[in-house]
């Protein structure tokens, strides 16, 4: 990223593993220099990808391609699609439903300059695609934008987590609902409305933490157990009510919460620390948890995850953010261990691909 003819360029990173090989292909020349338009990756039935990227709100369309069978080196033709003329589209999150006869959703957010979570669906294995709806509304004057956070079973389902709006502009709750044989569904699974009708109010989904002024949230990541059932980790930004924007941000908090079948179990997993700047006063270090497994979890931190105490490196007297292997000890309280220590430069935004073979990659 340092070479100014790479600035923003859409690439893939291949790495073996066995062989300790790495190999990289460019996607797109110099598309926007914006973390929002990074690519996502969906393996299809034929062993081949879809790629779908786009810029941030400041196009109406959405780029992807398709590799070649088998060979993640090798790439079709760039394509467009234009949801509306006037949308404003961002983000990339594609989920292909075996049940649904191989229908492939991308919900992005956007559609008609709305800011509002919405979606396209594809047929043929993402060579074209039809324009779906808002599903998620937000009746106000200020065009308040939710944050979701998306997972698939792969067969027919498709759980999320998702918040009022941003949290510079909305003391944010989070809640849960589900995708499912064409309707959205509460976490108990009750009906509330058609996937093309979609959600008139956030607060129809199934609440799962209450925000107010000193506790706003974030939605970080939502991951399914192995009998399907949601976990989900977000961070709430503590303290901060009545102070100017970037004047806040000193005291996040990471939570942890899991549906059992019938009740959400919510709970404080770690101390976050403190913003990553001042322009933004929620972003923090993220946290990844492990498909499958809502035991183990991963988060990056600046305060020890315990205790809330300032991490001061011994290598050069800063404080830098860490990153950490949680365990959850019973229902609520998690043990955590050092992955990274007494670093020179922050490290971030842990993530975590889908275990093979009992093994697990990090990557931040």
């Amino acid at each position: 990223y340092l070479d100014p003819q790479q600035k923003g360029d859409i690439r893939t990173v291949i790495y073996d593993f066995q062989t300790g090989e790495r190999s990289s292909t460019e996607l797109f020349d110099q598309l926007q220099l914006d973390d929002h338009d990074s690519p996502v990756f969906l393996a299809l039935p034929d062993d081949s990808l879809l790629t779908v990227f786009a810029q941030h709100g400041d196009e109406n369309l959405f780029y992807y391609r398709i590799s070649e069978p088998g060979d993640p080196t090798r790439w079709g033709p760039v394509n467009q699609f234009i949801p509306s003329e006037s949308t404003s589209l961002t983000y990339s999150n594609p989920h292909l439903l075996t049940g649904e006869k191989n229908r492939i959703y991308n919900f992005f957010r956007g559609l008609d300059n709305s800011f509002k979570p919405s979606y396209v669906y594809s047929d043929d294995l993402g060579r074209t695609w039809t324009t779906g709806n808002v599903f998620i509304d937000v009746p106000s004057e200020f065009r308040h934008r939710p944050y979701v956070r998306y997972v698939s079973d792969g067969l027919n389902t498709v759980h999320m987590i998702y918040t009022e709006g941003h949290p510079r502009n909305y003391d944010n709750s989070i809640y849960h609902i589900y995708y499912r044989d064409g309707f959205l569904h509460r976490s108990n699974g009750s009906r509330i409305a058609s996937l093309s009708e979609g959600l008139s109010k956030p607060e129809l989904g199934t609440l799962v933490f209450e925000g107010d002024p000193d506790h706003v949230a974030w939605t970080v990541d939502i991951e399914l157990d192995k009998q399907g059932r949601p976990f989900t980790a977000y961070s709430v930004q503590v303290g901060s009510a009545g102070l100017a924007s970037q004047q806040g941000g000193e005291d996040h908090r990471y939570r942890f919460a899991y549906w059992d079948g019938e009740t959400w179990h919510d709970s404080q997993m770690a101390y976050a620390g403190s913003r990553l700047y001042p322009r933004e006063d929620d972003y923090t270090g993220l946290v990844a948890l492990v498909p499958g497994d809502p035991w183990i979890a991963f988060i990056s931190t600046d305060a020890n995850p315990s205790t809330g105490e300032p991490l001061i490196s011994q290598e050069d007297g800063k404080r830098h953010y860490e990153i950490f292997r949680g365990e959850r000890n019973g229902s609520d309280s998690w043990k955590w261990t050092a992955v990274t220590k007494d670093s020179t430069e922050d490290n971030l935004r842990p993530i975590i691909p889908k275990p093979s073979e009992g093994k697990t990659a990090v990557l931040w």
